[in-house]
C-alpha cells in the first residue's frame, strides 16, 4: 500500500493532492500565482488533516519540476526535498510537459500530442509525442514559427494543448492542427506519480533541481 504526496506550484494554479494506491482521496489548489509559497504549508497541514493522514504515513513525494514558472519550480522542489529527507523517502520527478500529453491521451484516445507553457512573448516551452506517449521531440524553449511542427502536420493531426497554444493557434492555418481547451487534473498528476512509484522511478534526492529547460538570470552568479 502506498500514500503519496503530490506538488504541483509550476504554474497558475498550484495542485497539492493525497493518494493512496493511485485513488485520489483528497486535492488542493491555489489559484493566485504569487501567493503560491506563502499557501502551501498550510494547505498540506490542512490536507493531511482533512484525510486523517500523517507525515509518517508518507510513502513517497512527487513534484512537478518543470517547465514553468522558474519561481513556482523552486518553491515546489524546495518543499519535496525538505519533506523527503525529513521523512527519509523517495522523491518522484514529475515533467509538467509529459504530464500534460499523458493526461490528453489518457482521455481522448490517440493523436500526435503537443503540450505548450506559455513563456512569454511568442515563445513555449513545447515537446512533442506519439499516441503511445513515445517523444518525437524533446523539451525545448522554441520561438514559434508557422512553420514549427510542419514535420508533423504536414503527415496527420496533431493537438496542441495547454495555456502557450493559444499562441500558436493565431500563426498556424492548418486542417491538421486542432487546439482542444485541455488541462491535466488532480487525478492525472496522482495517476502519473503513482505509476513511477510503481516502476521505481525516483531522483536522487542530493542533486534533483527544477528542470527549467532555459537557463534563467541569476544576479549572484553573474556578478562572479
Amino acid at each position: 500500500m502506498s500514500c503519496l504526496l503530490t506538488i504541483d506550484t509550476s504554474l497558475e494554479t498550484a495542485l497539492l493532492c493525497i493518494s493512496r494506491d493511485g485513488v485520489l482521496l483528497k486535492s488542493s489548489s491555489n489559484h493566485s500565482q504569487k501567493d503560491h509559497a506563502s499557501w502551501l504549508q498550510p494547505a498540506l497541514e490542512k490536507l493531511l488533516k482533512d484525510t486523517v493522514i500523517s507525515f509518517a504515513e508518507l510513502n513517497a513525494i512527487a513534484v512537478v519540476a518543470g517547465p514553468g514558472s522558474y519561481t513556482g519550480l523552486r518553491v515546489g522542489m524546495a518543499s519535496a526535498k525538505g519533506l523527503c529527507y525529513a521523512l527519509k523517502v523517495p522523491l518522484i520527478l514529475l515533467d509538467n510537459l509529459y504530464v500534460m500529453a499523458a493526461s490528453y491521451l489518457h482521455h481522448n484516445g490517440k493523436g500526435i500530442v503537443c503540450p505548450m507553457i506559455d513563456a512569454r512573448r511568442m515563445e513555449v516551452f513545447t515537446a512533442v509525442y506519439d499516441s503511445s506517449k513515445n517523444m518525437l521531440m524533446a523539451p525545448a524553449a522554441l520561438v514559434l514559427e508557422a512553420d514549427s511542427f510542419n514535420n508533423w502536420i504536414n503527415v496527420e493531426p496533431v493537438f496542441f494543448i495547454g495555456n502557450g497554444a493559444a499562441k500558436y493557434k493565431v500563426l498556424l492555418k492548418s486542417a491538421n492542427a486542432y487546439f482542444p481547451d485541455w488541462q491535466p487534473g488532480a487525478m492525472d498528476f496522482v495517476r502519473i506519480a503513482q505509476e513511477m512509484y510503481d516502476r521505481g522511478e525516483f531522483a536522487e534526492l542530493a542533486y534533483s533541481e527544477p528542470f527549467y529547460v532555459k537557463a534563467f538570470y541569476d544576479p549572484v552568479k553573474a556578478k562572479s
